[in-house]
């Protein structure tokens, strides 16, 4: 029993897609350090010097004793749509290359579309032959 249930679970973490799964997480997980590097050692530099040198994520408002940290909310917005912008650029680039190098048997062939006057002409021309085929043998 636990002979066959070792089995199930080589069969399962082997298969294709669950292998695909664990190269894209740790794929994913040095992009995002790549990506969380750039918005925080370039990118929000850069909004704190068109800013006037301040620092979005230290802006907070005091009520009563809590500090409501907007600051660092609206920072959060700012990675989130600078990572979102990054991912979605990296994607579109892998998109492009992949359908660039794509090999020419993958291709998908459409047949050309006849229209309906060309087939009944292609209809009268068979049924013409035919005749005249009919009539050769009489």
């Amino acid at each position: 029993m636990f002979k066959n249930f070792m089995n199930e679970f080589k069969e399962f973490a082997l298969r294709g897609n669950v292998l695909d799964l664990a190269v894209g997480v740790v794929i994913g997980g040095a992009f995002s350090a790549i990506v969380t590097s750039l918005v925080k050692n370039i990118i929000t530099p850069l909004i704190g010097i068109i800013l006037g040198g301040h620092d979005v994520s230290g802006l907070m408002v005091k009520v009563g004793t809590a500090e409501l940290k907007y600051g660092a909310f609206l920072q959060s917005i700012i990675d989130f749509v600078i990572i979102a912008f990054a991912i979605f650029i990296f994607i579109k680039a892998i998109n492009t290359l992949t359908t660039k190098f794509k090999k020419p048997t993958e291709e998908t062939t459409e047949e050309p579309t006849i229209e309906a006057s060309e087939e009944y002409l292609k209809e009268i021309r068979d049924l013409l032959a035919l005749q005249a085929k009919n009539n050769h043998t009489n």
